[in-house]
């Protein structure tokens, strides 16, 4: 495999891994819709809970999509 080869299937690998954040972030959002509907009163709260943690879970993708980057324009 040459050297291109290479760097694309580890940015590829690098990317694919960042994409697993995308379930997690279905998994935030549906449970925190649950706990609204179950418990409304704390609806406030939760939200403001999910916003930070989808925020979190974001910046995931984001740190393996530039290290894809840089795997393919740096190294």
């Amino acid at each position: 495999m040459t050297d291109v080869g290479v760097k694309a299937l580890a940015a590829a690998i690098c990317v694919a891994f960042g994409m697993i954040s995308a379930i997690g972030e279905s998994w935030i959002v549906c449970h925190t819709v649950d706990g609204m509907a179950r418990n409304p009163e704390v609806a406030d709260k939760l939200r403001s809970n999910m916003i930070v943690a989808v925020a979190l879970d974001e910046s995931t993708a984001i740190y393996a999509l530039i290290v894809a980057i840089l795997i393919i324009f740096v190294m």
